[in-house]
């Protein structure tokens, strides 16, 4: 049977995830559409899934018996009450991260679904499915031998002037606060934030680049480099240190050209490009989950603890170099 699939959000992810579902992915199609500006979920109705019916509300769609999982794209202050109501309906639910603006939005959705007795949520942490993440993560687990260090760095081009301090970490770090977590099998329990000079294009409202400093129950120490404004590309790097050796994150596939007296290869400039891949993967994991009724891949617990782990660095990034503890609550046998 094919999975019917709502879409709620029809800006520039659910756009592009309908597109996925409609004309990559197998085992499933959209047929119910939503957003707060109808012609954005006319517009992708017209471009990817002309059959899908358009719904006033996100909570309509939900309820639709039409719909049998749901994705929720839209902006991240409406993610905690539409991923309740499709718990609530009992509907296998994708959400794009965060889970929750807040830790205490994404407990509550962890409890929601304790209380229905099913994984039911995936969150939208596509790294975990990235081929160099998991050609790391092999490495780490099989020859680097315990870590003791990791270095890591996320670097973007340029971001919005609307772009403040904060959003290094909720928009931009989150990734690495999650997918790192993953990688090691551990959680943290302390943050850190130091800041260099402010680099000449960022403004008053943005210090950037910043170094968050994590460390792990298991001892591990982590310093992750956010520079949004780097300029030349979109950069994402990871080194591991561990007690037998080293492993890196490889770069993405280029073409390395000798050319004008230089030997140079291209760096990607779009998020969306050096992840294109994972995308793909993750959400057909999601289809063929929801197919059976329920969820895989990463869990509302870890969208739980990125958002505890989110909350600590923020408040360390007020703290003057000091160290913000990270506590999570008792992960719920759900999760084990």
């Amino acid at each position: 049977m094919t999975l019917q699939i709502g879409v709620i959000g029809c800006g520039m992810i659910g756009r592009d995830h309908t597109r996925r579902i409609q004309q990559v992915l197998t085992g499933a199609k959209v047929v119910a559409l939503s957003d707060v500006n109808q012609a954005n979920a006319e517009s992708v109705r017209d471009d990817f899934a002309p059959e899908a019916m358009i719904y006033a509300t996100g909570e309509a769609l939900i309820g639709s018996t039409d719909v049998h999982a749901v994705l929720v794209t839209s902006w991240g202050a409406t993610h905690e009450p539409y991923v309740l109501a499709a718990i609530a309906a009992g509907k296998p639910v994708f959400c794009e991260k965060p889970l929750a603006t807040t830790a205490e939005g994404a407990r509550r959705i962890v409890e929601a679904e304790v209380a229905y007795g099913k994984k039911l949520v995936q969150v939208g942490f596509m790294r975990r499915y990235d081929a160099g993440y998991l050609a790391l993560k092999k490495a780490v687990e099989q020859h680097t031998g315990a870590p003791i260090l990791v270095h890591a760095a996320h670097r973007n081009p340029s971001v919005p002037e609307a772009y403040i301090t904060p959003m290094a970490i909720h928009d931009t770090m989150i990734h690495e606060i999650d997918v790192l977590r993953w990688l090691l099998n551990d959680d943290y329990v302390s943050a850190r934030v130091l800041y260099p000079r402010n680099a000449a294009r960022s403004h008053t409202k943005l210090r950037d680049p910043q170094v968050v400093i994590l460390e792990t129950a298991k001892g591990v120490l982590i310093d992750v480099e956010i520079f949004v404004n780097c300029q030349y590309g979109y950069d994402i790097r990871c080194e591991v240190i561990g007690e037998a050796g080293a492993a890196s994150l490889p770069e993405p596939m280029a073409i390395a050209i000798r050319l004008d007296a230089k030997n140079q290869s291209p760096i990607l400039t779009d998020w969306k490009d050096r992840f294109v891949a994972s995308y793909d993967v993750e959400l057909q994991d999601f289809i063929v989950a929801a197919a059976k009724g329920s969820a895989t891949g990463p869990t509302a617990w870890d969208g739980y603890a990125a958002a505890v782990a989110a909350d600590a660095c923020v408040q360390a990034q007020e703290s003057g170099g000091d160290a913000v503890a990270i506590e999570l609550s008792v992960r719920p046998a759900l999760y084990n």
